[in-house]
């Protein structure tokens, strides 16, 4: 990751090195505890950091099981750190002096706080926040696998992901979608996670689900047509569970709650444009900016749409079009705080900082002793 260049003036290199900051520490999501904790600390680690995790006090199991497989691996003990907590917990990890750097994944809310607070003590921050993701139907779009893509990115995970599908912008109208799209709703099963049915799983917490429920209630209000309603399913075995199932908005308009706001639920707005460059102007006015995609036929509307759409990552005829580890997750305007983004390339500066050496090994002058003969560095031509 440094750079060379030699001779840069007469038996003089210039080089660039990177070294680690110290102490680096991340604050991770519920959603995926597993993974995001994957993005940070093996990188930061690997880049000569030690690391501090808080992992999400809902689910913070999977963090412990990656540290222990860790510890399992050789890893030396207070190389990776657990913490567990909430905000004060953070708010020690954002103020501590020994901490250099914060990544976070999270919601808008805590991302904000988080990089303010977390740059205001001169640390570097990357902050992974919110979304809403389009999906934008061109007329020329293959039926069954276009069909089969929104369906889960929409619904799966019930829709608690922020790479997940949450606005499908039909250029040309929606109603050839509508039964296709329905049907391909109602196929799913609602079950507990750990059941081998399940297609969509619960929401992680009645909080979490209430807050669905009234969007979609919201998006009704303000003259959306709920074509399939997942509010109230039940779900044998759970009669308490957190569940919502597949839900289809049409007729949503740019100004209602429910495509505002990000859901975190298995809720898909559909949204009606007449053109390409409606739909591109539709996404880039929403304030979000991580992840979209296009499914035509079309290589000249696809690399319109990749070159115009201002979303850091585009999927074309790929609905969640997350980075594989070589590249990196790159998040654009209100989706993202920081300006280096996480794991690959990026993730590798973010850990690290640059150090420049200029070097200088010049051969003794022929019959010099030890005391030398040679004048002092930067004493060339004084006394000329």
């Amino acid at each position: 990751m440094g750079e060379t260049v030699e001779n840069v003036a007469g038996g003089i290199d210039c080089y660039s090195l990177r070294q680690p900051l110290g102490v680096c520490a991340g604050i991770c999501p519920f959603n995926f505890p597993a993974m995001v904790p994957l993005w940070m600390y093996p990188m930061a680690i690997a880049a000569g950091n030690t690391f501090v995790l808080k992992p999400s006090e809902r689910d913070p199991g999977a963090s412990m099981m990656l540290a222990d497989l860790a510890q399992q691996a050789g890893l030396p003990k207070g190389v990776l750190n657990i913490v567990h907590g909430t905000h004060d917990t953070v708010n020690r990890l954002l103020d501590h002096p020994d901490v250099a750097a914060i990544s976070f994944v999270g919601g808008d809310a805590a991302g904000r706080y988080i990089y303010a607070r977390a740059a205001a003590n001169g640390k570097r921050v990357q902050c992974n926040m919110g979304a809403k993701n389009h999906a934008v139907i061109m007329p020329d779009a293959d039926p069954g696998p276009t069909v089969s893509a929104l369906t889960g990115a929409a619904f799966g995970a019930a829709g608690q992901r922020c790479m997940a599908v949450s606005a499908a912008v039909f250029v040309g109208g929606f109603e050839r979608w509508r039964a296709p799209l329905l049907d391909a709703a109602r196929s799913l099963k609602v079950n507990g996670g750990f059941e081998r049915d399940a297609d969509v799983g619960p929401l992680i917490s009645p909080e979490a689900k209430a807050r669905c429920e009234a969007l979609i209630q919201s998006a009704i209000d303000q003259g959306a047509e709920c074509a399939l309603d997942g509010r109230g399913v039940a779900v044998p075995g759970y009669p308490r569970g957190n569940f919502v199932g597949p839900t289809l908005l049409a007729g949503v308009a740019p100004t209602m709650d429910v495509y505002r706001q990000e859901v975190f639920g298995p809720v898909l707005s559909c949204l009606e444009v007449e053109s390409l460059d409606a739909a591109i102007d539709l996404v880039n006015a929403n304030p979000y900016g991580n992840g979209t995609a296009i499914f035509t036929d079309s290589g000249s509307a696809a690399r319109r749409f990749q070159h115009d759409v201002q979303v850091g990552m585009v999927g074309i005829n790929v609905p969640i079009p997350v980075p594989l580890p070589m590249f990196s997750f790159t998040g654009w305007r209100g989706s993202f705080a920081g300006d280096t983004h996480m794991y690959g390339r990026a993730g590798v500066a973010f850990y690290t900082q640059p150090k420049t050496v200029t070097a200088k090994w010049a051969p003794p002058a022929r019959g010099a002793g030890a005391a030398g003969g040679g004048r002092m560095p930067g004493l060339d031509k004084v006394g000329a």
